[in-house]
């Protein structure tokens, strides 16, 4: 290790241990390397820039975060809940399904796990408190847990900067995504029976049939949306960044021309309350592509993958032992930092043992969304605990449950990558 590189770590470790934003630490411990190296510090913003400027897929994050923010506010998140409650609210542990069918809808919406907690899992929850059926703790568990899914299905930011630091498809990584999404939103739903059954939850008064067709109706603009968005992308109407502008511009039309549920007031939150978030996930986007100019000058990537292959490890061995890997980074660090620094260090050496990127993708995203919600750091379980109040002691008690079974689900997607690449290589995917 390079002099450089080692004060670079150093910085980079001491910045996030006392506190100081990721991305901030990113930036800064990137300057102490170009300094130590003797290099114009200017190269920092030079390359920030330039990777902004080749990356035109990244227009697609604050379009999908503005969606999002769109769905949330108008009326358009009661009507689909409307909907899942007419649906599988009849079941035991009714609502619980409500909540991860409702995951699994909105998913196809935002793209974003944050936004499925904070806005329709929200509502959820005051309905889950407010039947007392359900303990606060357990209705704010089985929400952070179903929102994980939101970024698995298309659309979904993540894949979207994975597909920008390993040069995918995206069209096929949304693809990849979906079977999985499903397979999580089982998972999710048999362990909520299993819970809702052993500890006697009571049966919710369910809809009569008759209504449901009414429901469907109500809710059917907002279902389009996913229908949309994949028609454009893989009828070859839209880009990914194009399906992006039409989802944000659809759900502007639906929330204030069809159902009328957005005042010009709101509007302007919602814009600002975008560009905020947007901001945030550009400047550690930045940052990354600081440090990932820092780490191909060092050799890193290919010294590691020179270092496996020696090693003669298998394909599994290296999938199992990465995702380890991820899930105990994915306890205190957030995925966008993951995606961007951790696994682009990865790729080189899945090249060299064959390992199919766009199963490779979906699996580490998969694998960030899951450290989401665990403990201590599971930034899901303070969203939450921030627009709910319940209380952290309460969620984590509930949240093991639902973590163990999506660890089971994405176990299964590493030893079984057809349910991945099924959708992909049925559209054509070669990989």
């Amino acid at each position: 290790m390079s002099v450089q590189l080692f004060f670079c770590l150093t910085t980079l470790f001491l910045l996030a241990g006392i506190g100081t934003p990721i991305a901030y630490s990113i930036i800064l411990s990137a300057i102490v390397y170009l300094a130590i190296a003797g290099q114009d510090i200017a190269l920092a913003g030079e390359q920030i820039l330039q990777g902004l400027y080749e990356s035109f897929i990244l227009l697609a994050v604050p379009l999908f975060i503005a969606a999002a923010n769109i769905m949330n506010a108008g009326t358009i998140s009661e009507r689909l809940l409307a909907f899942c409650v007419a649906a599988v609210g009849r079941f035991r542990g009714g609502l619980g399904h409500v909540n991860v069918v409702s995951s699994l809808i909105f998913s196809g919406m935002s793209g974003s796990a944050v936004a499925d907690a904070a806005g329709i899992g929200k509502i959820v929850i005051d309905m889950m408190t407010k039947s007392r059926h359900y303990t606060p703790g357990y209705a704010a568990a089985i929400t952070a847990a179903s929102a994980t899914i939101g970024p698995i299905i298309p659309p979904s930011i993540p894949m979207v900067l994975y597909a920008l630091v390993s040069n995918s498809s995206i069209g096929y990584l949304f693809l990849g995504g979906i079977l999985p999404g499903l397979v999580m939103g089982v998972v999710l739903m048999g362990m909520n029976t299993w819970l809702s059954a052993r500890r006697g939850f009571a049966l919710e008064e369910p809809v009569p049939l008759r209504e449901l067709p009414g429901h469907a109706v109500n809710a059917f603009p907002a279902l389009l949306m996913p229908a949309i968005l994949l028609y454009g992308i893989y009828g070859g109407v839209t880009t990914p960044t194009e399906a992006a502008a039409v989802a944000a511009a659809y759900a502007l039309l639906l929330a204030g021309l069809f159902y009328r549920a957005l005042s010009f007031r709101a509007l302007y939150r919602i814009f600002v309350e975008s560009a905020r978030s947007s901001a945030a996930v550009g400047l550690v986007i930045g940052g990354a592509l600081i440090l990932n100019y820092i780490v191909a000058s060092e050799n890193i990537p290919n010294m590691l993958a020179g270092a496996l292959v020696g090693l003669d490890v298998s394909p599994l061995a290296f999938l199992l032992s990465v995702n380890v890997l991820l899930l105990l980074l994915g306890c205190v660090l957030d995925a966008t930092t993951i995606i961007l620094v951790i696994i682009p260090l990865f790729l080189p050496t899945c090249r060299e043992l064959g390992i199919d990127l766009v199963h490779f993708g979906v699996v580490a995203v998969v694998n960030c969304m899951i450290g989401l919600i665990t403990p201590p750091y599971g930034i899901l379980l303070f969203v939450i605990n921030a627009v709910t109040g319940i209380s952290l002691r309460e969620i984590i008690g509930e949240i093991w449950a639902f973590l163990a079974v999506l660890i089971f689900a994405l176990l299964l997607l590493i030893l079984v990558p057809e349910i991945v690449l099924f959708l992909p290589r049925l559209l054509g995917y070669d990989g």
